[in-house]
């Protein structure tokens, strides 16, 4: 299946830029000791694809998922191969006890990448899987980066999204806050930062989650009026590979828009998908009758859709990768932007946030409006973009 036609494109978003300074990235990677946190994700393996077949002194990597860390072995074994370097996977949480004797033992790195994050709109339906967002978004990456700080590690990169230029839910929200608190630790320690799109085919993603109904013979449903970016996974991996190596202090790099790089629809990419299964889309008027008559229309070649106008919480109805009030360099570098930053922050407002949040899990039990006023006080614009609806995805089909 070529994944770059089912997003509607024929070329690769960063390809010049890799190869004008792929000898500086050799450069950097051979001499340097890695650490990768949240490797075994989508964009995580990605990155730690990139480093790997570099020939890295030593890469560690670290995530949660064990049988995605399995995964991502076999995988590089199967492609890559091995390296002349050190390369190690640890089945741990980046936010624990035993992080800090892994980093403590296995240290010092020069590069941290971390990766890791809560990426999904609808793990802000309740205010518990809330508040680990917020804990992993957040709270964990401070942790971590001071820990890099404290081993002298060269730069700390972290990934954003494009959901936090102007946030519209609490994901966004998060990474934007994020930013902001990475701002002030900027000043002891080099950072960077990446914003980019829809990552296709990503784990849990819409499009990820095309390739399951399929296999298990199950109906499409997508929304109809939500368009969005989308990068390969490669070329995730690659973005944050430039910004990690090459960005100065502060840079936020993100992809810039071209001929190349333009808004697609899910149901769009679901017909695609389906005409390239050798399907023909069958548009159904309610879930019900798509369930209904998956097996029987299955038979005929057709596939069951049901598309649908989106009314859950959070929904942005146009992505963007910077706002009008952010400086850009769109001169450096041929496809990539960068979001140049000063360290500018209100010390009061992080303080204020950090305790909030503290004071809430010391306490025990919090609602999905108390973290809510606290998203207000830090980013008060919040308040004005943010929308309930009551109605969010996993309500969906």
């Amino acid at each position: 299946m070529d994944l770059l036609s089912l997003i509607g494109r024929d070329s690769e978003l960063f390809s010049s830029d890799i190869v004008s300074h792929e000898d500086a990235l050799k450069i950097i990677i051979q001499k340097s000791r890695f650490l990768i946190i949240g490797g075994a994700g989508t964009i995580g393996q990605s990155v730690t694809r990139e480093i790997f077949k570099r020939d890295p002194r030593i890469l560690h990597v670290v995530d949660i998922s064990e049988n995605n860390m399995v995964e991502l072995v076999r995988d590089l074994r199967s492609t890559e191969g091995y390296g002349s370097g050190e390369f190690k996977t640890f089945a741990i949480d980046c936010g624990s006890i035993e992080f800090e004797a892994l980093v403590n033992d296995q240290g010092p790195y020069d590069f941290v990448f971390n990766l890791s994050a809560l990426k999904h709109v609808r793990s802000e339906k309740d205010p518990f899987t809330l508040m680990r967002m917020i804990i992993v978004n957040v709270f964990n990456t401070v942790k971590t980066l001071r820990m890099s700080r404290e081993m002298g590690a060269k730069k700390y990169f972290c990934v954003s999204t494009d959901k936090a230029a102007n946030p519209v839910n609490m994901m966004g929200a998060s990474k934007r806050i994020m930013e902001m608190f990475l701002m002030r630790e900027s000043l002891t320690q080099d950072i960077s930062m990446a914003r980019f799109a829809n990552v296709a085919f990503s784990d849990g993603s819409l499009l990820h989650g095309f390739n399951q109904r399929f296999l298990k013979r199950q109906p499409f449903s997508a929304p109809n009026d939500v368009r969005r970016y989308f990068v390969t996974q490669q070329e995730s991996g690659e973005l944050c590979l430039l910004s990690g190596l090459l960005g100065e202090n502060r840079d936020i790099f993100f992809p810039k828009l071209s001929e190349k790089l333009h808004l697609i629809t899910f149901s769009e990419i679901a017909k695609s998908y389906l005409k390239e299964r050798g399907y023909k889309p069958y548009e159904c008027q309610s879930e019900k009758e798509a369930r209904d008559r998956a097996e029987e229309l299955i038979a005929k070649k057709c596939w069951p859709c049901y598309f649908f106008t989106s009314d859950t919480t959070g929904e942005k109805d146009f992505e963007e990768f910077f706002t009008d009030k952010e400086d850009l360099d769109m001169n450096r570098f041929e496809t990539v932007g960068i979001i140049k930053n000063q360290p500018i922050f209100d010390e009061t407002k992080l303080d204020e946030f950090m305790v909030g949040i503290d004071f809430l899990r010391e306490k025990g039990t919090w609602t999905k409006e108390d973290i809510i006023r606290l998203y207000f006080g830090i980013l008060p614009e919040f308040s004005h973009t943010h929308k309930e609806t009551g109605k969010y995805l996993d309500q969906r089909m």
